[in-house]
C-alpha cells in the first residue's frame, strides 16, 4: 500500500519502471482523442468540477488510461471526496502512475501521470481516507471505465489447507491460493512463518466473480466455517499464524466486514477476535501446499480436520455450493 511518504519519495528521487511504454506524436494523439481529452491528457489541462457523472459511479470494475489503456485504478478504491472529480485511495499497481512536483497555480502539488504514456491524470493529495490517507484526484476524461468480472478477497482462519478446501467449493469462486500475509518479513518461507517470528498469518487469496457471489457472502462463509472467537488458534493449530483475519482492499470492503462482525457478535458465546486490517502483500505458499486437501484426501489431518469443515459448509451454505461439487 502506497503512502504519502512513498509518493514524495517517487516525486523526489524517481518513479518505478513501467511495465511498458507508449510514445506517440501530438498529431497521432489528436487523431485518437477528443478535443477535451487531448487538452487534459496531453496538455495538462483540468476539466470543470462536477462535469462528469463518473464521480457517482461505484459499481465494480476498473479504470484505464484513455490514451494507452493501461489499468490505473480499481473501482474498489474509489470514494466520494465531494470535490467534483473522481477520487481513489490507491492505484491498481505501484508502477501504474508516475509522480512529479508541480509548482504551478501558486502552490506545491504532486502531479500524477500515466507511467506508460505520460498522460496527465490529475494530482494526489495526503487528505484521503485511512488507511493510506491518499486522495488521487483524477480528471474523468483522462480515464475510461473497463468492465471487470473478477475480484480478489483475502481471509485467514487457521490452517490454510482447511480454508482453501472450503472456498474451492463455493460457487463463483474462480481460484483459491494459499499463502501468507500481514507480516514483517519479505517473501517468508513456510518454516519461518511456522516459527511465529515473522508476524504473518496463513491466508487464502480468493479470485471470484462478484456477479455470482458477493464479497459479503464470501465473508459469511469465512465466519461460518472457522471459530472467530479463539485468539491465535483453531483447534489444535496454535500460533499467531493461525489467527482469524479479514484483509480488506477498499473502504467498501472494510465497512461490509465490520458491519457483518457487529451483526454476528451476538451469535457467539465468546467475543469475536477477528482482525479487520488493510491488505498489503500476499506471498504464495510452497507449491506442494496448493490444493492440499484434494490431492491428499485420505491423509490423517485431512480426514480429521478438513473433511468436517467441508461437511459443515455444505450443510450450512447449500445455496452457495458450487453445482459441480
Amino acid at each position: 500500500m502506497l503512502t504519502w511518504t512513498d509518493i514524495l519519495e517517487f516525486a523526489a528521487n524517481g518513479n518505478p519502471e513501467p511495465d511498458r511504454e507508449v510514445r506517440k506524436s501530438d498529431d497521432e494523439w489528436r487523431e485518437q482523442l477528443t478535443e477535451e481529452q487531448f487538452y487534459v491528457a496531453r496538455q495538462h489541462g483540468t476539466e470543470r468540477p462536477f462535469s462528469s457523472g463518473m464521480c457517482e459511479l461505484f459499481e465494480p470494475g476498473k479504470y484505464a488510461c484513455v490514451c494507452c489503456d493501461t489499468l490505473l485504478f480499481d473501482a474498489g478504491e474509489k470514494f466520494d471526496s465531494g470535490t467534483g472529480w473522481p477520487s481513489f485511495t490507491q492505484p491498481a499497481k505501484e508502477n501504474a502512475i508516475s509522480y512529479h512536483g508541480d509548482n504551478s497555480m501558486g502552490m506545491t502539488r504532486v502531479e500524477t501521470l500515466c507511467n506508460t504514456c505520460d498522460a496527465h491524470l490529475g494530482h494526489v493529495f495526503p487528505d484521503g481516507p485511512a488507511p493510506s490517507g491518499l486522495r488521487y484526484c483524477m480528471n474523468a476524461v483522462a480515464l475510461k471505465k473497463v468492465d471487470d468480472t473478477e475480484a480478489i478477497a483475502t481471509f485467514g482462519g487457521g490452517c490454510y489447507w482447511c480454508t482453501e478446501a472450503v472456498f474451492r467449493s463455493v460457487k463463483g469462486v474462480i481460484s483459491v491460493e494459499s499463502g501468507f500475509s500481514d507480516g514483517e518479513v519479505v517473501d517468508p518461507t513456510y518454516k519461518e512463518v511456522c516459527s511465529g517470528q515473522t508476524g504473518h498469518a496463513e491466508v487464502v487469496q480468493i479470485t471470484y466473480d462478484p456477479e455470482v457471489v458477493s464479497y459479503g457472502e464470501l465473508l459469511r462463509v469465512h465466519m461460518g466455517t472457522h471459530d472467530p472467537t479463539t485468539l491465535n488458534a483453531q483447534g489444535a493449530d496454535v500460533g499467531t499464524q493461525y489467527r482469524s483475519t479479514i484483509l480488506y482492499r477498499s473502504e467498501q470492503e472494510r465497512q461490509v466486514a465490520e458491519k457483518l462482525l457487529e451483526e454476528l457478535s451476538d451469535t457467539f458465546e465468546s467475543d469475536i477476535v477477528t482482525d479487520v486490517k488493510a491488505f498489503e502483500k500476499f506471498y504464495p505458499a510452497p507449491a506442494d501446499h496448493d490444493n492440499y486437501y484434494n490431492r491428499n484426501p485420505n491423509q490423517g489431518y485431512c480426514q480429521a480436520v478438513i473433511s468436517p469443515k467441508i461437511a459443515k459448509f455444505r450443510k450450512t451454505f447449500q445455496h452457495l455450493l458450487n453445482p459441480d461439487e
